[in-house]
């Protein structure tokens, strides 16, 4: 029995920032190339979600015992997050879901931690990064989401099989966030450097000598963590410049505790079977793992990190401020939403986390709201569906308006009003059309006390022609 990874999936959202738009909004930071832009409806929690849908229709056959999720920016303290995930899922009860939260090592430790243990577990990791505006975390950060499904090669064939790895832990301050702080602190670079680096070698001598390879047989090297700088000179001391995949820096940024995953997938989704790929992540420590591309490398992914780079819709800057709460604008002169009741989600969370129907008992057609009359659960999240009608609501209240709302008729049967996202103002007739084919996403409604109202919205199925947001 080998035990590897069974699927792996990222999520880039939609959005990008020009990082140039920065220094002439501000008058300094910014730089060159985009980073990835979480919409003003999404969450760690979503982006985790999103991530995590893909990685499972890769894997079919192969059903979690466990979830773990982890993130640097959770949408909830006190609250487990990962609950939200697995309820988005439709993951059966017994399944624990559980976070491993609270900083970037959090993510390789719930990996190592599936990995080294028995049964099938779903790993997911998302970030939303930012930063005081006009600074280096805000311009290099990345928003995105990644899912590594790790099992047994009794469970399917295996993308990528686990042939070791090693972990060094040392603790030193090199970057910091009390709770409640929205803005990372730094010590001086140069002194994480002479950390970093040293413990970068000796988990890289280690994690050769577990996997018993040679530096010369591993084909692709990742190497990333929040410290450039070390990340850079741990590079050239190791030699594997020549070996290294893309950091996707230029295109999504870093996307903290989701990056190790989401590189990871994007250099199985271009791995020929056979191929070795180690993974370096440098976060409190250093973490060397070493996989080798199994057969399952060979098949097509189901929605590749490639093909979610290729498009896009530019957000300004200014957007993008008042999106992440940097830039308060006027809201809507309407009453802003009352908290969602608690109870009325849990007695329904079937239909509102899991978009899940019920069969007409007569006609056998999806009910969406399900009737309580109704026959059987009928699962429509990933079910898409065909714009019959729609209109743009400029009066009712909205975090980044307008609203687009848009009857659905789905393939197979089923119509609910829904609403559309993903769609900048600018370019509705773009995205927006009677006939237009969409696909269901998990989005945050709004936020009232402290409470996130989830459910899903429609997204278009658009081809990768970048357009602007309004």
């Amino acid at each position: 029995m080998t035990r590897g990874i069974l699927a792996a999936a990222g999520y880039v959202p939609h959005g990008r920032l020009d990082r140039a738009e920065i220094a002439a909004f501000v008058g300094s930071g910014g730089g060159k190339g985009t980073r990835s832009v979480a919409w003003y409806d999404e969450d760690t929690t979503t982006l985790g979600v999103e991530a995590a849908r893909v990685a499972r229709r890769a894997a079919p056959g192969a059903s979690p015992s466990a979830l773990y999720f982890s993130t640097i920016s959770p949408a909830y303290v006190d609250k487990t997050n990962a609950t939200g995930v697995a309820a988005a899922l439709r993951l059966d009860s017994d399944v624990l879901a559980a976070d491993f939260g609270g900083a970037q090592r959090s993510a390789i430790g719930a990996l190592l931690a599936a990995l080294r243990g028995p049964g099938t577990v779903l790993t997911v990791a998302a970030d939303a990064r930012s930063g005081l505006a006009g600074s280096g975390d805000e311009a290099s950060g990345g928003d995105a989401g990644a899912a590594l499904l790790v099992g047994d090669d009794t469970s399917g064939p295996l993308l990528a099989e686990f042939l070791g790895s090693a972990s060094i832990s040392q603790e030193f301050t090199d970057r910091w966030r009390t709770p409640g702080e929205v803005r990372s602190k730094l010590w001086e670079e140069r002194f994480g450097e002479t950390v970093y680096v040293p413990l970068g070698e000796r988990a890289w001598r280690e994690g050769l000598k577990s996997a018993q390879l040679e530096a010369e047989a591993v084909d692709q090297v990742i190497v990333t963590g929040l410290h450039s700088r070390s990340v850079r000179v741990l590079t050239t001391k190791i030699g594997v410049k020549d070996k290294l995949v893309d950091d996707l820096a230029g295109s999504v940024g870093n996307s903290g505790s989701a990056h190790p995953g989401l590189l990871l997938t994007a250099a199985l989704e271009a791995a020929q079977p056979g191929k070795v790929i180690a993974l370096v992540v440098l976060a409190d420590g250093a973490d060397v793992l070493l996989f080798r591309a199994g057969a399952a490398a060979a098949d097509a992914p189901v929605r590749s990190i490639a093909a979610q780079l290729a498009g896009g819709t530019k957000v300004p800057y200014g957007k993008f401020l008042s999106w992440r709460g940097g830039l308060a604008i006027e809201p809507p002169r309407r009453p802003e939403p009352s908290r969602m009741s608690a109870s009325a989600a849990a007695r329904n969370d079937d239909w509102k986390y899991g978009f899940a129907g019920r069969r007409d008992p007569g006609t056998g057609a999806p009910q969406l709201p399900p009737l309580p009359s109704g026959g059987e659960l009928v699962p429509m999240s990933d079910v898409p569906g065909t714009i019959a009608t729609f209109t743009v609501d400029r009066l009712a209240y909205s975090p980044s308006p307008p609203i687009v709302f848009a009857v659905v008729d789905f393939d197979g049967g089923g119509r609910y009003p829904v609403e559309v996202t993903d769609v900048p103002e600018k370019d509705l007739a773009a995205d927006v059309s009677v006939g237009g084919r969409v696909e269901m996403t998990f989005r945050r409604l709004f936020t009232a006390d402290g409470l996130h109202n989830y459910f899903w919205k429609a997204r278009p199925l658009r081809g990768v022609a970048s357009t602007e947001a309004g």
